[in-house]
């Protein structure tokens, strides 16, 4: 979903994953933890590029961009679901009922090393989720890849979305006002 957002707000880029212990980063707030993930990823990041001894062209800025997504359900901080049946838990847990999105931006200029994040915070209400559709999304297999099996642009999620509270953008990982203006301060 970042690499569809990125694609289209027109930069190029290449995506990297970083190979980090996302569950050995524990904070209570899920504002501060998706700042910490961000900031592990990024720091991941650029010790593999120092490590490849990668060149940075002076003439253009290249800019590292980390983020990371957790759901908020009744105060409770929902990352990747670890097995289907939490997976279905979770979407039954929705049904009828609202969550949160909370997501990092970490911005980083790989030349002069100045570095801004933010987060953003977006409030998502469901109409009733039929344990039918619950099953086919389980069956899919995608919402085990997301945090908090919440993927509210897919097909069979998207007509139960009473209301979004905030943007789409940053439900799906990247908000884009967001990631846009610490571009611009980071160039």
């Amino acid at each position: 979903a970042r690499r569809k957002i990125l694609a289209e707000m027109g930069y190029e880029f290449t995506i990297m994953t970083a190979d980090i212990d996302e569950k050995a980063i524990r904070k209570e707030k899920p504002e501060e933890l998706v700042m910490a993930l961000a900031e592990a990823k990024a720091d991941a990041i650029i010790s593999r590029l120092q490590i490849a001894d990668k060149e940075v062209n002076d003439a253009e800025p290249t800019l590292l961009i980390a983020s990371d997504t957790v759901v908020v359900y009744e105060g409770m901080i929902r990352e990747k679901p670890s097995s289907k049946e939490e997976a279905r838990q979770y979407m039954r847990d929705y049904s009828g009922s609202k969550a949160a999105t909370v997501s990092s931006v970490l911005v980083t200029n790989l030349r002069t090393g100045f570095r801004k994040g933010e987060w953003d915070k977006v409030e998502i209400l469901f109409d009733e989720i039929p344990g039918e559709t619950i099953d086919k999304l389980i069956e899919e297999g995608a919402v085990l890849n997301v945090a908090g099996g919440l993927i509210i642009e897919h097909p069979l999620i998207l007509p139960l979305v009473k209301e979004v509270v905030g943007t789409t953008d940053s439900v799906m990982g990247l908000p884009k006002a967001v990631t846009e203006r610490l571009i611009r301060e980071a160039l």
